[in-house]
């Protein structure tokens, strides 16, 4: 795909202005997924998106290619949700997480493990949808995009070891809400087992 999207670029880049519909159609959704999760507002999210993609455009010149496209494109992504976030100056209640230990995310995790592939997707991302911005926005690259660490740090402009910190705090609060929302007996079955 990097090297179909780098070929698009080359053409928009020599005046080819339609090649860019391609990259549009290939990376609208998860574009939209992804400032959703942040914005949690369907026609903000929709306004951002297109911003998203208008700046993409304009600034493409500066796109060096030492990264994957869609790791440049998500990162402008990030970025003009966090403007609209100020702008608005809209914060979310976070869950509280202290208590949470981490054999008790490995646990969420392993229940997860036990659902259908696609029973899985559809709880992780009913829940993603209910957590903080960032957080969703983070859980959906590593869940659902399958970055890696250093993919999400361009994303986010941190450093792969805090992108690790704030993957660790974002998946306790997941799993906070995937206990509430889970069925009690499959996490019990799993408490067992790792005991």
């Amino acid at each position: 795909m990097t090297i179909n999207d780098q070929h698009y670029i080359s053409l928009i880049l020599h005046g080819d202005a339609s090649a860019f519909s391609v990259l549009v159609n290939r990376y609208k959704d998860l574009v939209f997924s992804l400032t959703m999760r942040m914005l949690k507002n369907r026609e903000e999210a929709e306004e951002v998106s297109q911003d998203t993609f208008i700046k993409v455009y304009k600034s493409l010149d500066k796109f060096k290619g030492d990264s994957k496209f869609s790791t440049w494109l998500y990162s402008v992504a990030y970025n003009t949700c966090l403007d609209r976030l100020k702008k608005n100056k809209k914060f979310y209640n976070d869950v509280p997480i202290d208590e949470f230990t981490e054999h008790q995310v490995k646990t969420i995790d392993n229940a997860l493990d036990a659902l259908e592939v696609k029973e899985r997707q559809q709880a992780i991302q009913d829940c993603i949808a209910l957590l903080p911005s960032e957080d969703g926005f983070l859980l959906t690259l590593y869940y659902f995009e399958e970055q890696s660490l250093d993919e999400i740090a361009k994303v986010m402009q941190l450093t792969p070891n805090n992108v690790k910190v704030k993957l660790f705090r974002s998946r306790k609060k997941l799993a906070v809400i995937l206990k509430e929302r889970l069925e009690p007996e499959i996490i019990e079955n799993y408490e067992r087992a790792y005991r």
